[in-house]
């Protein structure tokens, strides 16, 4: 990165945020955030917490790309995206879809914890019917899943029509193995790899032992845009680009991501309609999807919503110290070293 900031920078210019989420989501329900001003507009740092610095090093050099250097050409304007429909009752699917209008796709959280098998059947099916035979149902364990229970849950969840199904187990070895007995059996569910990318030492180990059909990539995770195309390019594979349940700044980073893909590679609608997960947001016009579609744009910061979304002083005071750690970590040309 040739125009890299110096920690002093970065700091001036960090506000800490903590939005509540609608609905829990991944465990959470505030969602925290950094917010940097750079040249080229607003960035994020959005590690989950529990994440080490090593891996979130690479989160925060994804932000300096994108807020101190261009990003690349794109290849269009807008990017459908899927509707998010976390862990919920059947029930409330209805009301969850509302809050994505015009979306065709929809990603359903499955495996959660403490819930049944019968629960993710009856999630999935709330969705086909809401979005009829035409729309698109993915479903994603988060690696949740052993191989067994990968098998017995995608035989029963097969039948709505799956485009695919995100990350059912968690390692390579895991998603390889399944994606064997699901073609042995007849049972039509493509396998898509996301943490066995973005948190892999070896991201391309998936492409290499066959274990999944595209790859779900997140810009932050893998260092930013530049790395994420690297890793693309390699791996050979059709893509989506997804979110970390990011405010819309974090949003557009994946929005430069998914708009600089070849048509070939792009697979389909992107996870990046999140911003409707939220209770708020940190842009004058949050990127919530319209008629399934949300603009190329890096979106101008609301003063007013930093503000009352601005974390408690130890809060702020973590993530400087966060930010601190993550710098050191870096290589002089701003990459995770």
């Amino acid at each position: 990165m040739a125009t890299a900031p110096t920690l002093s920078e970065l700091l001036d210019t960090a506000r800490v945020v903590s939005i509540p989420t609608r609905t829990r989501f991944r465990g959470i329900s505030e969602r925290e955030a950094v917010i940097f001003t750079g040249p080229q507009g607003a960035s994020e740092f959005s590690p989950f917490l529990e994440y080490d610095d090593a891996e979130s090093a690479r989160w925060l050099a994804a932000a300096m790309e994108f807020g101190w250097e261009r990003p690349p050409l794109p290849h269009r304007k807008a990017i459908a995206v899927n509707a998010t429909v976390p862990a919920v009752p059947a029930g409330a699917v209805p009301e969850i879809l509302a809050r994505f209008p015009g979306c065709r796709t929809a990603k359903v959280k499955v495996a959660e914890r403490g819930q049944a098998l019968a629960d993710d059947v009856a999630r999935v099916q709330a969705v086909r019917e809401a979005l009829g035979p035409d729309g698109a149902v993915r479903v994603d364990a988060n690696g949740g899943w052993t191989v067994a229970e990968a098998f017995a849950a995608l035989a029963r969840l097969a039948p709505f029509g799956l485009e695919y199904a995100e990350q059912p187990c968690a390692s390579v070895a895991e998603l390889a193995e399944l994606r064997t007995l699901l073609a042995s059996a007849g049972i039509a569910v493509r396998i898509a790899a996301d943490e066995s990318v973005r948190k892999a030492e070896d991201p391309l180990a998936v492409a290499r032992a066959g274990a999944a059909d595209l790859i779900v990539v997140k810009a932050q995770p893998l260092g930013g845009i530049a790395g994420a195309l690297r890793i693309i390019k390699e791996a050979r594979l059709p893509v989506i680009v997804s979110s970390a349940l990011d405010t819309s700044v974090g949003i557009s980073m994946g929005l430069h991501l998914a708009a600089a893909l070849p048509n070939h590679l792009l697979a389909g609608a992107c996870g990046l309609g999140t911003v409707a997960l939220l209770e708020g947001d940190v842009a004058v016009a949050p990127l919530i999807p319209v008629d399934g579609k949300l603009p190329l744009t890096r979106p101008a910061l609301d003063s007013a919503a930093l503000d009352r979304f601005a974390a408690s002083p130890e809060r702020t005071r973590w993530w400087r110290e966060r930010i601190e750690r993550c710098y050191e970590a870096l290589d002089p040309v701003g990459l995770p070293s």
